[in-house]
């Protein structure tokens, strides 16, 4: 028993790890080397047989207190004897929560949860992406796509065969789809269950398949198809359209059509959720004097009074200008403004006289301080 792994390092587990640590890891490696997802990969069978062994052992109080005391001499007596492992585990089955677990995780479950393989299937869902203006996200728009759509073949009746013949019984799973399969592990034989290779779990072997859908029992045409955007949908949100999807299987309804939306960037607005922020620049005389401006927003100009003496990223707020909310569209959110007070690159010689005289007036021209710095000079000589 040397060469035998760490239970709790096949598990990936500390050695203090609760029941819930366990099983969350014990369902993270039985998917990774199970055989189904690994046909043909005999280390992968391997290491899930290890992954069992580890389980079960770590899995049960009794079991886990012996291992923590002895390791793996605990069960060297009994690992491959007669008796069939400690505690009765000869030729033990998925029943209890490792069924649960190997049905949660592959389609199958134990003793006590039998399922019916066979019965109606819902079709896969399928997924499409559309592109979108800014103003069509904030009010909604009905949008067409095009898309190849399978529906049921209208020769076979999606039975996949031949007009005049019909799908025969698998005679390797008897129809069920699944097929039982036995290891051998310290413990004893372990079975487990997997899709049936032969008619790839759907219980049925075609002979003699349709010319039409090579037996699929499906055919592809090209369909247009609606789809209505909603006000205030978000870039990577989907609309779910039911029905539109793959066709199900043994009667089962049709899998949905996912509609992924994409929308373009705007010049001007910036949108976060509900909300939309723009930049508005402003004349240097309009923020200091003040006045009317028109503001661009998504329901078109509003006028806006700016208050004198307006700085630099003053911000205001537009209540009501905004975004939709997705399930209340009589809601909306706010356009929050920023100002920008724009200095002109090039003056015209009215312009330049016109600033002069503001500079005057401020006490900020290069002659007048000048005056006033010999005045002050002149005054302190005097005294």
């Amino acid at each position: 028993m040397a060469d035998k792994r760490d239970y709790y390092e096949v598990l990936g587990v500390s050695k203090d790890a609760g029941e819930a640590d366990l099983k969350k890891a014990y369902r993270k490696m039985a998917k990774k080397y199970h055989p189904d997802t690994n046909q043909g990969d005999e280390v992968a069978a391997e290491k899930f047989k290890e992954v069992q062994e580890a389980y079960a052992v770590l899995s049960d109080p009794e079991k886990r207190k012996m291992y923590d005391q002895f390791g793996h001499a605990a069960f060297d007596q009994t690992a491959g004897g007669g008796a069939g492992g400690f505690g009765g585990f000869g030729g033990f089955d998925f029943g209890g929560d490792m069924g649960d677990i190997f049905g949660d995780l592959f389609g199958f479950g134990g003793r006590s949860r039998e399922r019916n393989y066979n019965g109606p299937v819902k079709g896969a869902n399928i997924g499409a992406t559309i592109r979108i203006s800014f103003e069509d996200a904030v009010f909604g728009v009905e949008k067409e796509i095009e898309l190849n759509l399978k529906d049921e073949c209208s020769d076979c009746k999606g039975t996949g065969a031949q007009p005049g013949t019909s799908p025969e019984t698998c005679p390797k799973c008897n129809g069920r789809g699944r097929v039982v399969m036995t290891q051998q592990s310290m413990f004893g034989m372990v079975r487990s269950e997997q899709a049936c290779p032969d008619c790839g779990g759907s219980g049925k072997i075609i002979k003699h398949k349709c010319s039409k859908c090579s037996g699929t029992g499906y055919t592809s045409s090209r369909k247009k198809i609606q789809v209505t955007v909603p006000a205030g949908i978000d870039n990577g949100q989907s609309i779910r359209i039911r029905g539109k999807g793959e066709p199900g299987r043994n009667g089962g309804e049709r899998g949905d059509l996912l509609v992924e939306i994409m929308i373009d960037s705007h010049p001007v607005f910036q949108r976060q959720d509900t909300t939309i922020y723009s930049t508005v620049p402003i004349s240097f005389a309009k923020a200091a004097m003040g006045g009317p401006i028109r503001i661009k927003t998504v329901d078109g100009e509003v006028e806006y009074q700016v208050q004198p003496g307006t700085q630099t990223d003053t911000r205001i707020r537009l209540r009501g200008k905004g975004v939709p909310y997705l399930r209340n569209k009589t809601t909306r959110g706010d356009h929050y403004v920023t100002f920008v007070v724009q200095v002109p690159r090039t003056l015209t010689s009215k312009q330049k006289e016109a600033l002069k005289a503001f500079a005057d007036a401020m006490g900020e021209n290069d002659e007048t301080a000048s005056s006033e710095h010999k005045e002050k000079k002149k005054g302190f000589r005097k005294k």
